[in-house]
C-alpha cells in the first residue's frame, strides 16, 4: 500500500511540474483559460483523475483557478505570487502603496548605480509609452504602461529577488495604479525626474524623485478617502 501510494504521488507530482512548466515558461497566458481535463489527460499520457489531482493542487496554491461551469483558468505565475495575492485581497489600498513605495524607491536608487546603456534605452523607452498612454486619455492602457516602465527600472537594478519580488506583486500593482490613477485624473505625476537621475547615475536623486512621486500617490489617495469618508457621514447624517 506504501508503494503504491509512494507512486501515485510521484506521478501527480510530474503531472504538477509539467504543468506548472506551462504557466511559468509563459506558454499559458495570465488570465488564460488552459486545456480540460481530457486534452490533458491524452497530451500527458495519464489518467484524468491524475490531471484533476494536480489541477486541484496547484489550484491550492492560487496558480490556477477553476470556474464552474466554464473551465480552469491561470491565475498566478508562481506559489509566491498567488499567496501574494490571497494575502493582499484583505489588504489595504494604503498598505498595498506602502509596500510599493519602498519596493519602488529602493528600486531606483540600485537602478542608477547598475544600470546599462541596454537599461537606460528601455526605460526611456518605456516612459515613451507611458506619456503616450496619458495622453490617448485611456486609463487601462496607462496603469499597464505605467506598470511596465516601474518593471523596467526595477530590471535595471539586475537584483533577481527584487525583479521576482515585484512581478509576483504585479497583481495587486495593477489594482494599486488604477486605483491611484482614478483619484489622479487632473493631477499628473511626472516620471522624467527617475529617468534623469537614473541616466546620470545618480542613485540620490533617483531615491529622491521615487520617493516624490509616491508620496504623491499617497496623499492624493489619502485626500480621496477622506472625500469619500466626508461624503458617506453627510449621507448618513
Amino acid at each position: 500500500m506504501s508503494l503504491r501510494t509512494a507512486q501515485r504521488a510521484s506521478l501527480v507530482d510530474q503531472v504538477i511540474d509539467q504543468l506548472k512548466e506551462q504557466i511559468t515558461s509563459g506558454s499559458w497566458q495570465m488570465h488564460a483559460k488552459i486545456p480540460t481535463e481530457t486534452v490533458l489527460a491524452e497530451q500527458l499520457g495519464v489518467g484524468r483523475n491524475t490531471v484533476r489531482e494536480a489541477v486541484r493542487a496547484l489550484t491550492h496554491a492560487g496558480l490556477l483557478e477553476c470556474r464552474q461551469g466554464d473551465g480552469t483558468y491561470v491565475r498566478a505565475t508562481s506559489e509566491l505570487s498567488g499567496a501574494m495575492a490571497r494575502r493582499l485581497r484583505a489588504a489595504e489600498q494604503l498598505e498595498i502603496l506602502e509596500v510599493r513605495r519602498a519596493l519602488e524607491v529602493e528600486a531606483a536608487r540600485l537602478a542608477a548605480t547598475r544600470r546599462t546603456t541596454e537599461d537606460v534605452a528601455a526605460i526611456e523607452a518605456a516612459l515613451s509609452e507611458r506619456e503616450k498612454a496619458w495622453a490617448n486619455g485611456d486609463p487601462e492602457k496607462f496603469v499597464e504602461a505605467d506598470l511596465a516602465f516601474h518593471v523596467t527600472v526595477v530590471e535595471a537594478t539586475h537584483n533577481n529577488v527584487l525583479i521576482d519580488l515585484y512581478t509576483d506583486f504585479s497583481a495587486a500593482l495593477r489594482a494599486s495604479i488604477a486605483a491611484a490613477g482614478g483619484s489622479l485624473e487632473q493631477n499628473y505625476i511626472p516620471h522624467d525626474a527617475i529617468v534623469r537621475a537614473i541616466v546620470a547615475g545618480d542613485a540620490t536623486a533617483a531615491e529622491r524623485a521615487g520617493h516624490a512621486c509616491m508620496e504623491h500617490i499617497l496623499i492624493a489617495l489619502t485626500d480621496t478617502q477622506n472625500l469619500t469618508d466626508s461624503q458617506n457621514v453627510t449621507a448618513s447624517a
